[in-house]
């Protein structure tokens, strides 16, 4: 997997899952994280084994991208069909910043290597697909202070695009809350210029790095 720059877009989880797998009566149960350091993903893996005092295996695996970081475990499965396989499925997708750990509660029948490998592959993206997938990335937060008259139809305009509301402030003004990456900003700028004939405009509050869209 190529590690990525800081402000280059890169794929993580959009939410936190649980999937479950049965293969002739063993249990699989994946669960997945976003995690941005270490100490979170042994925390998230620690919490986990935690709940399931009771579990045959607690397979994990995690994918950090700054320090670039890659760990799995086995727990006592076969090595290589376990830890490893689950790793590879989050690689094909690209994701970072991840923590994935699947338990295991014997079901009484022995699966084989092959067996293994396909159940914990397949528990890691039911589980992924369970998350789904947003992007990482550059967003700015912006703040447009506008007449209650043209506030419908900035509205409007916000609602047909990519740009996302997440505060209203009725005051003397209404004041507007909004998320935003770089390259729609001329066209919001534009587009309120034009509606308010140059009095009013976004100003940039904050600009970070976090999951938008995907």
């Amino acid at each position: 997997m190529k590690e990525v720059t800081q402000m280059e877009p890169y794929k993580v989880i959009a939410a936190a899952a649980e999937a479950e797998l049965v293969e002739k009566k063993s249990r699989f149960i994946g669960n997945m994280l976003l995690t941005k350091s270490e100490d979170e993903a042994k925390e998230f893996i620690a919490d986990i084994r935690s709940k399931h005092k009771d579990a045959t295996h607690v397979v994990y695996t995690y994918i950090l991208k700054n320090p670039f970081v890659t760990r799995f475990s086995d727990d006592g499965e076969p090595q290589g069909t376990a830890g490893k396989p689950a790793l590879e499925v989050l690689q094909r997708e690209g994701i970072w910043d991840v923590t994935l750990t699947i338990t295991r509660y014997f079901g009484g029948t022995l699966l084989g290597a092959g067996g293994l490998v396909r159940a914990y592959a397949k528990t890691a993206k039911l589980t992924l697909d369970a998350a789904g997938i947003a992007l990482m990335k550059e967003v700015h937060t912006a703040e447009i202070s506008l007449p209650y008259t043209t506030y419908g139809k900035v509205e409007d305009y916000l609602k047909s695009t990519p740009i996302r509301l997440i505060d209203t402030n009725f005051q003397e003004d209404v004041t507007l809350k909004v998320l935003l990456e770089p390259a729609s900003l001329p066209q919001l700028q534009s587009f309120l210029q034009e509606e308010t004939s140059g009095r009013v405009a976004a100003r940039i509050v904050k600009t970070e790095f976090m999951a938008f869209g995907g």
